[in-house]
């Protein structure tokens, strides 16, 4: 029996790993890791695989915002309904239900902060239920999902000796 968990760290940690390698990580067989490898995708538990890519140190030019967005529920439908709607944009990268001022976080992608602008005046306070948001920039990424974007080693501190 496939230890779950254990399978998930792994996958999470290095989604190149083949399910040779995991087998022998976790002592089981391929045949067993490639079914639980299908029931997780087919129970939606693994939603898909990613790559992290510092796109800084390629040629593409982009803008990330954060953008808050505070709503009036819809009645019957909540939060979700909205969310769906807006989920349903490709440059939307990702959406969070939050606690606090604001009710949807999005983290919303595109080539400039003009786009950035007509999205979030003309796709997003529009719709019913939207009453207000609040956009801030990403200037720098420092972590992505655990993983330290610039691994400089430098560490230009001076010793202090007490």
């Amino acid at each position: 029996m496939v230890n779950r968990m254990e399978l998930l760290k792994l996958i999470k940690n290095n989604a190149k790993l083949c399910p040779r390698e995991i087998a022998v990580m976790l002592g089981t067989t391929e045949e067993e890791i490639q079914a639980e490898l299908k029931a997780l995708c087919d129970e939606g538990i693994i939603l898909g695989y990613t790559t992290q890519i510092n796109w800084e140190k390629t040629e593409k030019e982009s803008v990330i915002a954060m953008i808050e967005v505070k709503l009036s529920p819809m009645r019957n439908r909540g939060y979700d309904h909205i969310a769906n709607l807006l989920c349903k944009y490709d440059k939307v990268a990702s959406c969070y239900l939050v606690s606090g001022d604001y009710d949807l976080m999005l983290i919303y992608e595109d080539d400039n902060l003009r786009e950035v602008a007509s999205f979030v005046s003309e796709k997003i306070a529009p719709l019913e239920g939207v009453l207000s948001t609040k956009t801030h920039f990403i200037l720098k990424k420092y972590k992505i999902d655990g993983i330290v974007s610039d691994r400089n080693d430098n560490d230009d501190r001076q010793t202090v000796i007490l």
